[in-house]
């Protein structure tokens, strides 16, 4: 007999769903801002390139260029504001038992050849987070790349997950998702499945809490992660996004984002 789902699992299905949309392609979908308005993402202009944090003058609301999304409906809200902070603007992530996030649409773009750099800081610790637990999946930090690429293809089971989540959310999950995290308790370079669908991964950069209050640096090849991730080539690269959450751990955590830049760089 086919084995049942039950509402709890299509429950954390939709609920990851929803995160994954973030970085969808958002075709006929609605985005919310954080006054709770729907916007429609058919009219989101697709960029270029990503709006950087530094350009701006500090201040509360939506950093010019990125779209707040939420994880779901009964979820609360990180808190994202754009600081000032020893001299240059940062965007500053609040989370209080709360999961929601920031992405860019971008006009699809060849991933050969192209790097992902930024900069973060974790400035509060999650004791209880574990990244490879989907119980305590929560992160101080997080970046996120989709990609495209023929779903068509897929195993018959992901092509139900994606079928099913669409039902249940109302969004449309990108072909695939390179998921970038500073993890409490796995190696850096461990790369984590998603407990809900093989169509998401997550690449370790960040270990640990000795290093708190630092800034880190990191520059990425995509196409050698997706590569790490997936074992295949990856189509176009069509958007970013970040996430803070310490929903499942029901913590408290700040952290900061520097600029986020994708780049090309000539092969040796």
């Amino acid at each position: 007999m086919p084995k049942k789902i039950s509402l709890r699992s299509l429950l954390l299905l939709s609920t990851a769903t929803m995160f994954l949309a973030a970085c969808a392609s958002f075709t006929g979908q609605s985005v919310e801002n954080e006054s709770g308005q729907l916007l429609n993402v058919d009219q989101l202009p697709a960029q270029e390139d990503l709006p950087k944090f530094s350009s701006q003058k500090a201040r509360n609301g939506m950093p010019e260029g990125w779209h707040f999304y939420r994880i779901a409906p009964y979820k609360k809200n990180t808190i994202y504001r754009l600081e000032n902070y020893q001299g240059r603007t940062v965007l500053a992530a609040n989370s209080k038992s709360s999961a929601s996030g920031l992405a860019v649409k971008l006009h699809p773009r060849s991933a050969q050849n192209l790097w992902l750099q930024w900069k973060w800081k974790a400035v509060g610790a999650i004791p209880q987070a574990d990244n490879a637990d989907s119980q305590h999946d929560d992160a101080p930090l997080r970046l996120l790349v989709a990609f495209d690429g023929n779903k068509s293809k897929l195993p018959l089971k992901e092509k139900l997950t994606f079928e099913m989540a669409n039902l249940i959310s109302g969004q449309e999950m990108p072909y695939a998702t390179v998921m970038y995290i500073w993890s409490g308790k796995n190696a850096p370079n461990t790369v984590l499945n998603n407990a809900h669908t093989s169509r998401v991964k997550m690449i370790v950069v960040d270990s640990g809490w000795e290093s708190l209050g630092e800034w880190h640096k990191h520059e990425r090849d995509l196409v050698a992660d997706y590569k790490l991730a997936y074992g295949e080539a990856p189509g176009n690269v069509i958007g970013i996004a970040l996430l803070t959450d310490t929903d499942n751990t029901k913590s408290e955590v700040r952290a900061l984002y520097g600029d986020i830049e994708l780049f090309r760089r000539n092969p040796k």
